[in-house]
């Protein structure tokens, strides 16, 4: 059996989400794992490290069983950064701070209003009605983020929101924006985190 349907089937045996499966230098194999999404749970749940160790035994006994070819294994949750690829994924975390990096440049598709060369963009996950099914969309803002004691005038105007629509076969990569939430640090008018 392929090592993919081995690891897939083991970690849905157990009732998680895969994620990402790296097999790198030196014979690691790194498992990424989630716990399944659920829209109508209330509150967000996280990976624990029972949860990681629990995985593990079970991978370990299932890829001896097949005779994979690994070194070290290493199960971890999908982080701060977490790699989007399905469209559950960006179903879930729609209003999330989100990077892309699309597959090509904008082009003359972005009209002059950022350079047409460029295909990184981190900003607001939307999601677009339209005809075909559901559309995609980032929203940000080229303004730089206020420092923590600077003041701002209540007569500067705000830069302007910008919108790129996008499609999953447009993407090189999608990830949620790792943003770290120190005490006393958050904005005041930012909903507390949990």
């Amino acid at each position: 059996m392929a090592l993919q349907q081995i690891v897939e089937e083991t970690v849905s045996g157990l009732g998680y989400d895969l994620v990402e499966i790296e097999r790198s230098a030196g014979g690691l194999l790194r498992i990424t794992i989630d716990l399944p999404w659920d829209p109508d749970a209330s509150g967000e749940r996280f990976v624990t490290v029972e949860d990681c160790e629990k995985v593990t035994r079970q991978l370990q006994f299932a890829l001896e069983v097949d005779g994979a070819d690994y070194r070290r294994l290493e199960v971890s949750s999908p982080g701060i950064d977490r790699p989007l690829r399905h469209e559950k994924d960006f179903e879930r975390f729609v209003g999330s701070l989100v990077d892309i990096t699309l597959k090509a440049p904008m082009g003359a598709a972005a009209a002059g209003q950022v350079s047409a060369n460029r295909k990184k963009f981190r900003g607001t996950l939307e999601r677009t009605p339209q005809a075909d099914g559901a559309g995609w969309q980032i929203v940000w803002s080229d303004e730089p983020a206020v420092k923590p004691g600077q003041r701002v005038s209540k007569k500067k105007a705000p830069a302007p929101l910008q919108a790129l629509g996008f499609t999953l076969d447009e993407l090189r990569e999608a990830r949620l924006a790792p943003v770290v939430d120190f005490k006393g640090r958050r904005p005041k008018d930012a909903p507390p985190q949990a």
